[in-house]
């Protein structure tokens, strides 16, 4: 059974699950398209970080990172490849939104990468839209930005 429950970054397991993260997006993408947030921007009061287990094993994680402009980012979502196909993505999303929600944030923003289809798919069927970069971010043609109401999809809930 998959449980998902608050990680904390530094641990063996989050750094093993990032350092996996880090070396995907670095095959695909150039350094100045990769957006990391580092295990002590994770470590932040205002990041909840989660992981995805089975039998206590780490097989993915994902971020929600609460911002002064009162929205929040998903940041470093990912699923080891041996355990996709199973929708863990799906429930660690869906887990972030539901902790962006109890925090009253109503909007919900990330940026991920042209190459990575399959995340990109998850956001839309998700109900996530195409938007201009926002925050820190600058136009990149290898970056997709996308950003989820949380207030409108509970109403259409």
């Amino acid at each position: 059974m998959i449980e998902i429950r608050r990680m904390n970054p530094s641990s063996e397991g989050a750094t093993a699950l990032i350092a996996e993260l880090d070396a995907y997006q670095s095959s695909l993408y150039p350094a100045e398209s990769n957006h990391f947030d580092s295990v002590d921007e994770l470590s932040k009061s205002n990041v909840q970080f989660l992981g995805a287990f089975e039998n206590d094993v780490p097989l993915g994680c994902g971020a929600v990172k609460f911002l002064e402009d009162g929205y929040a980012e998903i940041k470093r979502m990912f699923v080891r490849p041996q355990a996709r196909g199973k929708q863990i993505g799906r429930r660690i999303l869906a887990e972030l939104e539901a902790v962006a929600g109890e925090a009253g944030i109503s909007l919900i923003r990330l940026e991920t990468g042209i190459h990575q289809p399959e995340a990109i798919a998850l956001y839309q069927k998700s109900g996530y839209e195409y938007v201009e970069p926002f925050g820190d971010y600058r136009e990149d043609p290898l970056s997709v930005f996308m950003e989820k109401n949380l207030a409108i999809s509970a109403r259409d809930a």
